[in-house]
């Protein structure tokens, strides 16, 4: 968020490594199979995660409170083996029905954590077990998938984010070690209007039919006298639930190579890192190994998405990794990275300027193969159109705002190869989340490409991308857009099989 934002929102409130082998559909199975072994309904779980409400030191005599797992922020982290099956434990010490999301992963339906699927609730003052084999390998996360509407207590403006690490059969270990970090902004308020800057995202031409659209329909609002929607601002940011400078700083030594794993936990907001004097090997996004590993000068993730990165320790000093907004790091997203035998007051620099472009870790002149099918959608806002918050609709339709399932807007066969063709009539950047899939990213602004699987992408205001999945998880699958905002104001629809 810039500064000039953050001012907006005040005056305006009103209450792995390059050996790793990029991963294929055909290598992520969703189905138990019989050597993996059979369900655990009885005995110890090998997890349990509790929610309830707790207090958080950010900083010294900063304390806010927050709903959380295990009682800290980010939630503990839990190692997976790939293929081995495990039994969870949720207990919900809150007076609300709660859903935990495993995002990322393969999993049915009554385990994913999302009620438009038909995911049981955990209940208030409750206790539901699940069982389900992790996969595929790599970074994931869980969180809650509770609608907040207009409670910013709720759903991901809470402190319910934790990091999974679903530990691959065969990894080459190509680093000294692992550090995670949860980027995510805590105190949140209600501003009407402020769009986020998107000057990082490449490619940054627009489709001039869907920004004519999509410009003509805000002045056509505006003109009969409507505000602008609600957006959400921050007073308070962390990474690991710490404020730059009061942490515990990770501690290098001269030629390592630290692992970086980083979550953007944020409910509403795009965040970028950077590390003066070093470089990212960006070796996986969203946990899934790139096909072309490549170095960049900062990170750059939409709400929900993840960056595995490797970071050579050869600038030694001690150094500010934070958010490339000066803002935004001076209120505190930022952590201190300290070598061995040098001590002193942190030093910033700012990164060379860059365009974060999924293309530069794609497969070098690469094309997908052709889907069995295509599904064309086109996401609008209508401005401040539901109680002064803005509508969202996906070809028209907005999701009941009820948490409830909705009829199914799209049909799959299993094992058919399907495309999703997005185009965005807003000026808004949308993470776009395709929930117990992966899906490979296979054009973006007319430019093919391939070879780069995620789960998250971000769609940039007037532009147009599309990804291929191949159904291969049987059962109700959630589509929606990972901004809280969107997703509670109806930006969700879903898939069945047929």
């Amino acid at each position: 968020m810039s500064a000039s934002r953050r001012n907006f929102l005040k005056t305006a409130v009103v209450a792995a490594s390059s050996a790793l082998a990029a991963p294929t559909f055909a290598q992520m199975p969703a189905s138990l199979n019989p050597e993996e072994g059979p369900s655990s309904n009885s005995g110890k779980a090998d997890y349990t995660i509790r929610i309830a409400a707790t207090p958080l030191e950010i900083a010294p005599n900063k304390i806010i409170s927050a709903t959380t797992y295990n009682g800290q922020f980010p939630g503990p982290l839990l190692r997976f083996k790939e293929g081995q099956r495990v039994v969870v434990d949720m207990v919900n010490d809150t007076d609300t029905p709660e859903q935990l999301h495993w995002h990322g992963q393969l999993v049915p339906v009554d385990v994913d954590g999302a009620s438009e699927e038909g995911t049981p609730y955990i209940p208030a003052h409750g206790t539901r077990r699940i069982s389900f084999v992790p996969r595929p390998s790599g970074y994931r996360f869980y969180h809650t998938h509770n609608r907040a509407g207009a409670d910013l207590s709720a759903g991901q403006y809470s402190g319910q984010v934790g990091h999974v690490y679903i530990e691959p059969k065969h990894e080459p270990g190509n680093y000294d070690r692992e550090v995670f970090l949860v980027l995510k902004e805590f105190e949140p308020s209600f501003s009407r209007g402020g769009d986020m800057p998107q000057d990082a995202l490449s490619p940054a031409t627009k489709v001039k039919a869907l920004e004519e659209k999509g410009e003509a329909a805000m002045k056509a609002s505006l003109a009969k006298g409507m505000p602008h929607g609600y957006e959400v601002g921050y007073d308070v940011f962390t990474i690991n639930g710490r404020m730059l400078g009061h942490g515990e700083p990770i501690k290098v030594k001269q030629g390592e190579r630290v692992l970086f794993h980083v979550l953007n936990g944020s409910a509403t907001e795009i965040r970028s890192l950077a590390l003066p004097g070093h470089t990212f090997h960006v070796v996986a996004l969203d946990g899934n190994p790139v096909p072309n590993p490549a170095i960049v000068p900062f990170l750059w993730l939409g709400t929900a998405e993840r960056v595995s990165a490797i970071v050579e320790m050869n600038h030694p000093g001690v150094w500010i990794m934070g958010d490339t907004s000066d803002d935004d790091r001076r209120h505190g997203m930022g952590i201190v990275v300290e070598y061995a035998n040098h001590s002193g007051k942190p030093q910033w620099i700012a990164p060379t300027r860059f365009r974060w472009d999924y293309r530069k870790f794609a497969r070098p002149g690469a094309t997908a193969p052709e889907p069995d099918e295509t599904f064309e959608m086109t996401f609008a806002k209508e401005n401040a159109a539901a109680e002064g918050f803005n509508r969202w609709t996906i070809n028209g339709e907005a999701y009941p705002m009820t948490g409830a399932m909705a009829p199914p807007a799209f049909h799959l066969h299993e094992g058919r190869r399907y495309r999703v063709r997005m185009r965005n009539e807003s000026d808004d950047l949308h993470p776009i989340h395709l929930h117990r899939h992966v899906f490979e990213l296979t054009n973006i602004m007319g430019m093919p490409t391939a070879g780069v699987m995620k789960d998250v992408v971000m769609l940039g205001g007037y532009q147009e991308v599309a990804f291929d999945f191949v159904a291969s998880d049987p059962g109700m699958t959630l589509f929606h857009c990972h901004q809280q905002l969107h997703m509670d104001f109806g930006f969700m629809t879903l898939f069945d099989y047929l």
